[in-house]
């Protein structure tokens, strides 16, 4: 396991630098630096295949692998995903894999450009050949029913378009109940109290601060602006996030800090003799999202949080100071419909999941004419969520991940809403039944402490469904989410 593990470290070596790359071209990077940083990305993943595809290197993988029955739970698991990782590397040639390393780490830059610009069709052909490279992945990796299993299998270790469709259709059938209810009912809230006219520079400051508060350690990690929030990280002692700002709603900007707070916890929660490792991360995105949704969302849009983070907001945005908490409350909690995924409400989100799902799905299947994808995008808005985007930002543009390769992710956030709900109930509740009180009077480290000792201190030991069911008692199940959503909104709304 000596050797192995050196070889680990020498890949997380190449892994962050190129992350530090990336992180660079999303916040500060000139735009016209794009090809070449593209080229020296594309380096370092030659690099990363190099090490992965030596012989002696498979060789000494293979051989572990034969020695599993003897291995503890972390071990095996290292061995294991190297394991998945070698098989696919032997089966992609180096041209294909470097070419898409390449597209990858430029696409982005292009996609920000052409939603600025409102161009489809400066993207497409970017698009369509980001996913012609990922139905070649599938076809590599290998699938028993569909070749969008193997994308999911990225993301999501275990899942499969079978178990997503039930789930999914129990969800779906779940929120367009909750939403009957909620169109029925004479409780009207005024969103727009939260609207004004907010300086950016106090905006950071507010951020900044609220991410310490819900536990975010600085001395390991930084926050930066972009024009889409993300988090990413370089060992547990470097975890960094970023935000985006508006003028007229300091709301979003604090919820996009919130959840990638929850992603950056995690990592900086991961143990020391992990980090290095091939499992010293997040097991699964929808393991990362239960923890980024969670504090965003159960935590962040409770009663509880918000009385205790009032004060700090109404000194940040002067403009809140008069209204009271529960106006607040009500206002950050309404269900309306919306066209941008990032800002919709934590009842109809998983509606754009789901959207996003089925055209994923098509797109693998080659079921999808790409001159036509922006108007099936919009149609599909007009049928699950009755809005229909005006434009190719607000619509077929508007998320990052396609441009990034990543075809399969998007189920990881509704999945997150589910585990975050059943982590809630049958493991939160069960062993911290003062929650709400903790929330309350703002002792968020209890919490935390919570989710590191049950969740963060396995790294990726466990594959997702293993850990909750190993957490929980129970495989993963959709009722506690829409419980979890009935018992909040069905006093916010009085039904």
């Amino acid at each position: 396991m000596a050797q192995f593990q050196k070889v680990q470290r020498e890949l997380s070596n190449l892994r962050d630098a190129q992350g530090v790359l990336y992180w660079d071209m999303s916040t500060i990077m000139p735009p016209k630096g794009v090809e070449r940083r593209s080229e020296v990305i594309s380096y370092l993943s030659a690099q990363v295949f190099k090490i992965e595809t030596d012989p002696k290197y498979g060789a000494l993988v293979d051989e572990l692998y034969t020695h599993l029955d003897d291995m503890d739970d972390r071990e095996k698991a290292m061995i294991k995903d190297a394991k998945k990782s070698l098989d696919f590397m032997r089966k992609i040639p180096e041209s294909e894999y470097l070419e898409y390393s390449k597209l990858v780490a430029s696409a982005e830059t292009y996609w920000a450009d052409a939603r600025a610009k409102n161009d489809y069709a400066a993207f497409r052909p970017i698009l369509e050949k980001i996913v012609g490279f990922n139905k070649k992945i599938a076809e590599y990796i290998g699938y028993e029913d569909t070749p969008y299993d193997a994308l999911l299998d990225l993301y999501e270790p275990g899942a499969t378009v079978k178990s997503l469709d039930k789930v999914f259709q129990e969800l779906r059938d779940g929120l367009v109940e909750l939403i009957q209810k909620i169109n029925q009912s004479p409780v009207t809230i005024d969103a727009s109290i939260l609207q004004g006219n907010y300086a950016v520079e106090p905006q950071k400051e507010y951020n900044r601060a609220l991410a310490q508060r819900l536990g975010y350690d600085f001395d390991r990690g930084a926050i930066a602006e972009s024009a889409h929030p993300f988090s990413t990280n370089f060992g547990n002692s470097d975890v960094r996030i970023t935000t985006a700002y508006s003028k007229e709603d300091p709301v979003t900007a604090m919820y996009s800090t919130i959840h990638e707070t929850g992603h950056a916890i995690y990592e900086q929660n991961i143990p020391d003799d992990l980090t290095y490792t091939n499992i010293g991360r997040g097991v699964s995105m929808g393991i990362h999202e239960s923890q980024s949704r969670f504090y965003e969302n159960i935590l962040g849009r409770s009663r509880e949080f918000l009385e205790a983070e009032f004060p700090n907001m109404a000194e940040a945005f002067a403009g809140l100071k008069a209204y009271s908490v529960d106006d607040v409350y009500r206002a950050i909690n309404k269900v309306e419909p919306s066209l941008i995924r990032i800002d919709a409400d934590e009842l109809t989100y998983s509606l754009h999941i789901i959207i996003r799902y089925e055209l994923e799905k098509m797109l693998i299947n080659g079921e999808v004419n790409f001159d036509e994808l922006p108007q099936l995008w919009a149609d599909k808005y007009t049928e699950y969520l009755g809005v229909t985007p005006d434009t190719y930002a607000n619509g077929v543009l508007q998320d990052v991940h396609w441009a990034g390769g990543m075809i399969g992710y998007f189920p990881s956030y509704a999945l997150g809403n589910l585990n975050g709900a059943q982590l809630l109930y049958k493991g939160i509740l069960r062993d911290l039944p003062d929650y709400q009180e903790l929330i309350r009077t703002g002792q968020l480290d209890k919490i935390t402490a919570w989710l590191a000792e049950n969740v963060h201190q396995y790294g990726a030991t466990y594959e997702p469904q293993v850990l909750i069911e190993k957490i929980t008692g129970e495989k993963l199940n959709a009722q506690y989410f829409l419980q979890y959503l009935k018992e909040k909104y069905s006093k916010i709304y009085e039904f």
